[in-house]
């Protein structure tokens, strides 16, 4: 069977179908070198000459994540940030970029700080705001559009199509941090996008062992090129051990993702009405604003990822975080393992995020074992509702 017939679920699984030919394993071998020796011609084997610029595992990885997307390469960074600072690195001097108020908080704050130090010029828009995003928009001078769906924080939603059309009319490339969403639910091309990033620490990487970023794009994106060129200037090639424990994860990931989106699901709906709290957003709710756009662009799922308001005394949801038995009190997403995070804490008090706001990961426990947890945090704390 040809790879191009076979189904995302099959070449994730199979990791496009590698056997290695010397041994016969079912598991990609990693190979672990800093340097590559030339053939008895002096020629490059396979055009490996140093790890900094490329490597087998690290190349067998980006293979499978570009079969994914629907890409024509990906690049894998050590990690999200690492790929974030060089998409930026690529644009020309002083370049106008167009970002959301409410995304991931160290990313906001990076491009802040670019801003402040005269390397970029930045304006931003609520997140899931169209009209806000075309009168932040500035043709022939913005050229790049930063948006994230599902955002970090509240988990809004916006457009992908939609917002690629504004950024291509004005000349400006869009990039969507897809990190919520992975290509087996979400693919940011297929809707317009330039690039798609993800934190490749979260849903691909999936067990919490690993940092790491990945941009995906067609190859005639005229920033591409510079793009990998500043990975290899700046040394942040995801190396090799972790690209494999990366192809390990991405043979999973249709079926982790299913049970945290099918888990988050079953958890949204049992909160939504429940008298302790006062909202519940997650996009897969019909309630959810923007629910609409979600369930067009986001095809096998919503994901474990949702914010949950909590009703009572500021310092509640706060109190809550530190009562969960099984939600672990930790920063991060995507996992096997369900966390819980009072986000201003994390964010800050300039983030805009509201006291009483706790950032869930659901992940593939029984159900019914977190449903439980929370209602006994929530008992917990309930002299101060």
């Amino acid at each position: 069977m040809k790879k191009n017939s076979l189904a995302p679920e099959t070449l994730a699984a199979q990791a496009l179908r590698h056997i290695d030919e010397a041994t016969g394993s079912v598991v990609p071998p990693m190979l672990a070198t800093s340097t590559f020796a030339r053939d008895e011609n002096y020629d490059l084997r396979e055009g490996y000459i140093y790890s900094r610029y490329a490597g087998p595992t690290t190349t067998h990885a980006e293979e499978i994540i570009a079969a994914l997307e629907g890409s024509d390469d990906s690049l894998l960074f050590n990690s999200g940030m690492s790929a974030s600072v060089a998409v930026v690195e690529a644009l020309p001097p002083q370049a106008h970029v167009v970002a959301q108020g409410m995304m991931y908080h160290v990313g906001l704050q990076w491009l802040d700080r670019q801003a402040a130090r005269g390397v970029i010029s930045l304006d931003h828009f609520p997140a899931g705001d169209l009209d806000a995003l075309a009168d932040q928009i500035q043709p022939g001078k913005t050229k790049l559009v930063w948006i994230e769906t599902p955002a970090n924080g509240d988990w809004s939603i916006t457009d992908i199509a939609a917002a690629a059309e504004l950024a291509h009319a004005a000349g400006a490339i869009l990039m969507v941090d897809s990190t919520a969403a992975p290509p087996c639910t979400q693919k940011p091309l297929d809707l317009g996008a330039d690039i798609s990033f993800h934190s490749a620490t979260k849903y691909m990487g999936g067990h919490s062992d690993f940092t790491a970023g990945v941009l995906s794009a067609r190859t005639d994106l005229h920033i591409w090129d510079e793009i990998r060129n500043v990975r290899s200037f700046q040394g942040t090639i995801l190396p090799a051990f972790e690209a494999w424990l990366l192809i390990r994860s991405l043979r999973t990931l249709h079926i982790r993702y299913a049970a945290c989106s099918s888990n988050a699901m079953a958890f949204a709906k049992h909160f939504a009405a429940h008298r302790d709290i006062e909202t519940v957003l997650y996009p897969g709710l019909p309630t959810h604003p923007s629910h609409h756009v979600a369930a067009n662009q986001m095809h096998n799922g919503f994901g474990g990822m949702m914010s949950i308001l909590i009703n009572g005394k500021d310092n509640r949801a706060f109190e809550m975080a530190k009562k969960t038995e099984l939600f672990i009190p930790a920063t991060s997403l995507g996992g096997v393992e369900s966390l819980i995070e009072h986000r201003r804490t994390v964010a800050g008090p300039d983030s805009g995020i509201p006291d009483n706001l706790l950032r869930i990961s659901i992940g593939i426990e029984h159900i019914d074992d977190l449903i439980a947890d929370f209602e006994q945090a929530l008992g917990a704390t309930a002299h101060l509702g």
